[in-house]
C-alpha cells in the first residue's frame, strides 16, 4: 500500500513528506522509500508558529494557523509526488501529524480539575480536500485520554522496523527533542522502553538564530559548537534540571527547554557561542547518559541531529565503544524517519491496530491513535 507521511517537528524548519510503499511482514511491516521531500516554511509562518507556541495568543491567530498549515501541507505533498512523478492517485492514505504548539504531558491543577493536554495544528481536511486522500491526523490525544503522555509514539514504529531476534538494538531520533527506543532482542511490544532523553537540536537552533540575527537556524556541521568552549558551571546546571531525574515515561518539549529556558541561558552574559557548545554537550550527555542504562549493542539514530559532526563526534566518545549507525544502514533515510513514522501510524490505524506502546507513554492500555478525514 502506498502512504504519504507528512511531518512538521520541534524545530519548526519545514514540512517533511515521506511517500513509501508499506506491506506486511512477519514481525512488523517491510517500508520501500519512494520519494522524500523537505520544504521550509515561509519565514513569516514560522515566526507566526513560534510566536504561538507555549504562548499568550488569541483564538483567531491559531485558528488562521491551522488552517494555513493545510493548505502548506497539501502543497507539500502535491509538490513531493510531482518532483518524484510518482501519481497523486496511487497514494492510498496520508498520516499528518500536524504543529505541535502546546504539549503538556502532565496533568495540571484547572479550574479545579487535573488536566493533561496536547494541540497540534494543521487541517487535516484541507489536506484530504485538496489532495483527494484519505488523511489520519491528531494521532497524540487518544493516548493522553487513555492516561499516556501522547509520546513519544514513534517506538512503536521503531519496534516494527527494527525488532531483531537476536540483536538487542536502541533507536535514537535527534530532532528538536531527542528521544530513544530500547527494543530487546526477541522482544514484544511490552518490553520495549522508550522515552524523552531531553533537548536535541532546540536549545542550540534557538541559540544559533539568536547569534546570528536568524541568518542561521541550525549549526551546520556543529562548527560554532567545535570553535567555542563548554563552560563547565553552566553544563552542571543544565544537567540538572529536574526532567532529567524523572523515570520513563516522560516526555519533554518547547515547555521545557524552549523559548523561556533559552533566554535564561542568554542573560547569563556567557558569550553566545561557547552557550552552544555548551547546548551540544548538553544533548549528547543526556542522550548517552541515557543509552548507557540500557542494554543495546547497535544504536540506530536518525534526524536532523546526525548532521552535526560535532555532536555525533562527542556521542561516539561518551557511549563507550557502542556501534553507533545510522537509520540509512536498514534503508530508512534519517531525515525521513519521523515522517515515515506517521506514514506507518496511518497505515496501523487504517488496519485497526493500536499505535501506541503504554511502556513508552504510561497508557493504561494500547489504544488506536488517529482521527480520519476521508477523501470524499
Amino acid at each position: 500500500m502506498r502512504v504519504a507521511g507528512i511531518m512538521s517537528g520541534t524545530s519548526l524548519d519545514g514540512i517533511d513528506v515521506a511517500i513509501v510503499d508499506i506491506s506486511k511482514k512477519r514481525s512488523g511491516v517491510r517500508v520501500k522509500p519512494v520519494a522524500f521531500r523537505t520544504t521550509p516554511y515561509p519565514r513569516l509562518v514560522r515566526q507566526a508558529l513560534l510566536a504561538v507556541s507555549n504562548s499568550m495568543t488569541h483564538t483567531a491567530t491559531i485558528a488562521r494557523l491551522s488552517f494555513l498549515l493545510g493548505e502548506l501541507y497539501a502543497g507539500a505533498l502535491r509538490d513531493t509526488a510531482r518532483r518524484a512523478r510518482v501519481p497523486l492517485d496511487s497514494i492510498v492514505l496520508a498520516g499528518m501529524h500536524g504543529q505541535t504548539i502546546f504539549h503538556e504531558a502532565r496533568p495540571v491543577e484547572y479550574l479545579g480539575h487535573a488536566v493533561a493536554s496536547t494541540m497540534q495544528i494543521g487541517e487535516a481536511a484541507i489536506v484530504a480536500e485538496r489532495t483527494g486522500i484519505w488523511t489520519i491526523s491528531n494521532f497524540r490525544e487518544r493516548d493522553m485520554a487513555a492516561g499516556g503522555k501522547g509520546a513519544p509514539l514513534v517506538p512503536a514504529v521503531d519496534f516494527l522496523l527494527f525488532r531483531h531476534r537476536t540483536v538487542a538494538r536502541i533507536a535514537l531520533n535527534i530532532g528538536g527533542i531527542a528521544n530513544i527506543t530500547v527494543i530487546p532482542a526477541d522482544s514484544e511490544r511490552k518490553h520495549v522502553i522508550a522515552f524523552d532523553t531531553g533537548p536535541g537540536n532546540i536549545v542550540i537552533d534557538a541559540l544559533v538564530a539568536h547569534h546570528t540575527n536568524g541568518r542561521q537556524t541550525f549549526d551546520r556541521s556543529g562548527r560554532i559548537a567545535r570553535a567555542a568552549k563548554v563552560h563547565p558551571r553552566m553544563l552542571e546546571s543544565m544537567l540538572g534540571d529536574p526532567y532529567f531525574k524523572l523515570a520513563p515515561p516522560k516526555a519533554c518539549g518547547r515547555e521545557q527547554f524552549g523559548r523561556e529556558f533559552v533566554e535564561g541561558l542568554i542573560a547569563t552574559g556567557i558569550p553566545v557561542p561557547d552557550l552552544i557548545a555548551t547546548a551540544t554537550e548538553l544533548t549528547a550527555r543526556s542522550v548517552a547518559h541515557a543509552i548507557l542504562n540500557y542494554a543495546g549493542t547497535e544504536i540506530i539514530a536518525s534526524g536532523g541531529g546526525i548532521h552535526n559532526r560535532h555532536l555525533m563526534r562527542r556521542l561516539r566518545e561518551l557511549l563507550n565503544g557502542r556501534k553507533l549507525v545510522t537509520s540509512d544502514h536498514y534503508g530508512i533515510d534519517p531525515d525521513a524517519k519521523e515522517a515515515i513514522a506517521f506514514a506507518i501510524l496511518a497505515y496501523e490505524f487504517m488496519q485497526r491496530r493500536p499505535g501506541n506502546l503504554p511502556s513508552a507513554t504510561g497508557a493504561r492500555h494500547a489504544v488506536l491513535l488517529g482521527k480520519d478525514s476521508p477523501a470524499c
